[in-house]
């Protein structure tokens, strides 16, 4: 996170800690479910994903996808089993495999994997946005805003390396009628 981030986290925080924290409401609580199931599943994808390319920059930036997941991840079964809410299921970790003995026609390509990631930051984003603005806990809030800024900034990165590669699916140019 950016020094500035944490400087307002800081001073955020400083006035959060002095609030009464009430049980999350139901509102909190299905994001934080939700939020957790996705980022979860968005780990056994990247393990996969590790398990199917060759590509060494692939490789470090769905290792660096993993560990952004992980730690939303943690916070968030740290806040769940604080609060009393279950964790929903979730896939298995994947165990390590070779990728030259993955079919063809069942392996992922560099782009598909890219892509696929991209969008499961994506959905991250926007359910972090979401539940940062109908947190009536200010404490929740903030974990949300944190997780939407590291995941904007990690999606940001993804994308440009995405577009370097050729492996980003850009929508055509919008051409109003009449022009």
């Amino acid at each position: 996170m950016p020094n500035i981030i944490e400087a307002i986290k800081a001073a955020f925080n400083s006035i959060v800690d002095d609030e009464a924290k009430p049980p999350l409401n139901i509102i909190e609580a299905s994001y934080s479910w939700l939020y957790y199931s996705i980022v979860k599943e968005a780990i056994a994808f990247e393990e996969a994903g590790l398990n199917t390319t060759s590509d060494d920059e692939l490789k470090g930036i769905l290792t660096d996808a993993i560990k952004l997941c992980n730690e939303h991840a943690t916070q968030l079964e740290k806040l769940m089993r604080e609060e009393g809410v279950t964790l929903p299921p979730v896939s298995q970790q994947k165990p390590y495999s070779n990728n030259n003995e993955i079919p063809p026609g069942v392996k992922l390509t560099d782009e598909e994997l890219s892509n696929g990631l991209a969008m499961k930051i994506l959905l991250m984003s926007n359910k972090a946005a979401y539940a940062a603005a109908e947190c009536v806990r200010t404490d929740v809030g903030a974990l949300y805003v944190q997780f939407f800024n590291e995941a904007a900034v990690f999606g940001a990165t993804l994308k440009t390396k995405m577009r370097k590669r050729g492996w980003a699916k850009i929508p055509p140019a919008y051409s109003p009628p009449g022009i």
